[in-house]
């Protein structure tokens, strides 16, 4: 439930007459409504907001009486998913008293008059989480009690801001919103407004503002059109995204059918579902249906897509002959879940950087500091061939997407695979060596910040090692992926030999001490300039050492991949939880730890049981898997709403 409250304190235009008659802070109400929320109220002045306030439970979306804007604007503002406080920024020249605010990584890291680096002005229009509303109660009475200046509403952002509350910022495109102060002004906003076509422009808005190139000039150019079908269909965000995942299993089953006209089949099918992966974000945006189950159930199901592909390619290349074909498959699958830990985690140190600008200073100078200021230009010259240039060399999904299925259409799964191979590595190296650098110039620690247990994915083993503390968890996590890697290389090379690497089995308890090494950081401090990286390189070291005991154990190309899969849907969970900001998965303590699991599957590989114990261990792992989710999205919302149904005894209704 979302309550408003126009807060018309200090702003004179709130009694103008508007075009129908009817004072403006009046129409702005009946806007409010409109937009969705279930109560709005008038207050006078902020000692009366803060007592509002102290009432309410849910979020609050506070405005001036001076703001003139479609009503999509505030629709928008209530229902915007990017965080629990959002405030209105707009472009428009500062007025006399009016709070300014200076932004990074979309999040307002200053708010206050006349600010030397402001990057907007405050829009006069707030949603408060729930979580925010004590912190938005003090900053009423702050500001009640500090001078008069300018408009109330003005004065209550500055003081909210001031008491260090985490806001996003919603910038106004394509709709009209202005903060009016005379009639002379209020004229000119309400025949901007009657410019626009309020429909149109949301359904052009609901197409993200800055995409990969493949995106924005092959599906954005008429995936709004499939959108507004979609919408008139009556279908959902979430139906959308099924009916994506059904053509990419499609997709994969005919690239694993091999032939041409099955390979044509395939591409056509995955660049449709990659076009209705797109629908459903923009019908989420167009109808402003959103949801965290739809956004956990979004992502995990991009990755899903895309590495039912991989396994379709990769048995097409089998069944063409190529002996590799599942290798390939899997290493894929492998480098693109250890490349999507270093995104996930390097957005998360970016945005807490964002909240601790670094201090200027000579170091400010170094590469570091450099590379950011270089990145920060080119992503601000939208258009040009470096920004276009800087967005593809990453290798993001469109990009994936088209590569995949041009290659396999004109030249079979076998160079497709190889293909997105190359071209990830490529990538991976890129972004890793500019990130570290960039990275050890902002030195922002973001593991302590968050539970580091659960992010690591440990175990009761690893929380009884030892804890050595001068090498740090990253250089601990790298070393513990070497041992895997090494005895990987060693049996694939006997394997390409001719050679048994069956021998090989005695030394797998080495490559398990080695991989263990990584637990002796589980209990360290994780704030090292770096540490962000110790997710990616833990699951590195689990999926090599899957490997390796899938090559040494004689275990079927194809059980191995479908146990690393299943690794990754689980890793997933944790990242799409992490950045959705939820809680961790209700049997999370199930899941034994990337390090029981692997001691699991070592010792059954050397006692001759490599196959059943990892088909075991997989479906183990995916039952947990399927029973948290059904928990965390189903039974435990449920009972948390019987819970608030149930009438407190001895309250009165009403």
């Amino acid at each position: 439930m979302t309550v408003a409250i126009v807060l018309a304190a200090g702003a004179p235009a709130a009694g103008l007459p508007t075009g129908t008659g009817e004072p403006l802070a009046d129409r702005l109400a009946g806007q409010l409504h409109r937009a969705g929320a279930d109560r709005v109220h008038t207050v006078t002045d902020l000692q009366a907001l803060a007592a509002l306030v102290d009432t309410l439970t849910g979020p609050a979306l506070v405005t001036g009486g001076d703001l003139v804007a479609h009503t999509a604007v505030l629709r928008h503002l209530a229902t915007s998913p990017v965080g629990p406080t959002v405030a209105l920024v707009l472009t428009d020249p500062p007025a006399a008293g009016a709070t300014q605010v200076r932004e990074e990584r979309g999040q307002v890291v200053d708010a206050g008059p006349e600010l030397p680096d402001a990057t907007g002005v405050f829009g006069g229009a707030v949603r408060v989480g729930a979580d925010d509303l004590p912190a938005l109660a003090a900053a009423a009475r702050s500001a009640a009690v500090a001078p008069a200046s300018g408009a109330a509403v003005d004065r209550l952002f500055a003081a909210l801001a001031d008491l260090g509350t985490l806001t996003f910022a919603h910038r106004v495109r394509l709709l009209v919103a202005h903060r009016v102060a005379d009639p002379a002004g209020l004229a000119a906003a309400e025949t901007a407004l009657a410019g626009v076509d309020e429909d149109r422009a949301q359904l052009r808005l609901s197409v993200k503002e800055r995409d990969d190139f493949f995106t924005t000039y092959f599906v954005s150019t008429w995936s709004p059109y499939v959108t507004k079908a979609c919408a008139r269909l009556g279908l959902t965000p979430t139906g959308v995204t099924m009916i994506s995942v059904l053509f990419a299993v499609v997709a994969a089953v005919l690239f694993g059918a091999g032939g041409r006209p099955a390979l044509v089949a395939g591409a056509v099918l995955l660049y449709l579902g990659f076009v209705l992966d797109c629908v459903d974000g923009q019908l989420a945006r167009y109808t402003r249906h959103f949801s965290a189950w739809g956004g956990w159930l979004d992502t995990m199901a991009d990755r899903a897509k895309e590495y039912l592909v991989y396994a379709g390619l990769g048995y097409g290349a089998t069944h063409a002959g190529f002996r590799y074909g599942w290798a390939l498959a899997i290493a894929a699958m492998t480098l693109q879940t250890v490349r999507h830990m270093t995104d996930a985690w390097y957005g998360v140190l970016h945005d807490e950087a964002a909240r601790r600008p670094r201090p200027a200073g000579p170091a400010a100078g170094g590469i570091g500091g450099k590379l950011n200021a270089a990145s920060t230009r080119v992503q601000a010259d939208t258009g040009s061939v470096s920004y276009w240039l800087k967005r593809t060399v990453v290798f993001p999904i469109g990009e994936r997407w088209a590569l995949i299925a041009v290659t396999a259409a004109l030249f079979g799964p076998l160079v497709s695979l190889v293909s997105v191979l190359v071209w990830g590595v490529l990538a991976f190296g890129y972004t890793g060596a500019l990130r570290t650098l960039r990275a050890r110039w902002m030195w922002v620690p973001v593991l302590d910040t968050v539970d580091a247990t659960l992010h690591r994915d440990d175990g009761p083993l690893a929380a009884r090692l030892p804890v050595v503390r001068p090498m740090g968890p990253l250089t601990l996590a790298v070393l513990g992926a070497l041992g895997p890697a090494v005895l990987l290389a060693v049996g694939l090379f006997r394997a390409a030999g001719d050679g048994d690497p069956g021998g090989l089995r005695w030394w797998l308890p080495v490559a398990l001490v080695v991989l263990l090494v990584a637990g002796l950081g589980a209990g360290a401090a994780h704030n090292g300039p770096l540490d962000w990286l110790v997710p990616a390189a833990l699951r590195a070291g689990e999926y090599l050492f899957a490997a390796v005991v899938g090559v040494v154990g004689g275990v079927p190309a194809w059980l191995v991949f479908g146990y690393v899969f299943v690794l990754t849907v689980h890793h997933y969970d944790l990242t799409a939880r992490l950045e959705k900001r939820q809680a961790a998965p209700p049997l999370h303590a199930w899941t034994l730890g990337w390090e029981g699991r692997s001691v699991l599957l070592a010792v059954a590989a050397i006692a001759g049981f490599a196959a059943p114990a990892m088909a075991t261990i997989g479906t183990y792992l995916l039952v947990v898997f399927v029973a948290s989710v059904v928990l965390a999205w189903v039974v435990l919302p449920a009972r948390a709403g019987r819970a608030a149904a149930v009438p407190v005894r001895g309250a009165s209704p009403g």
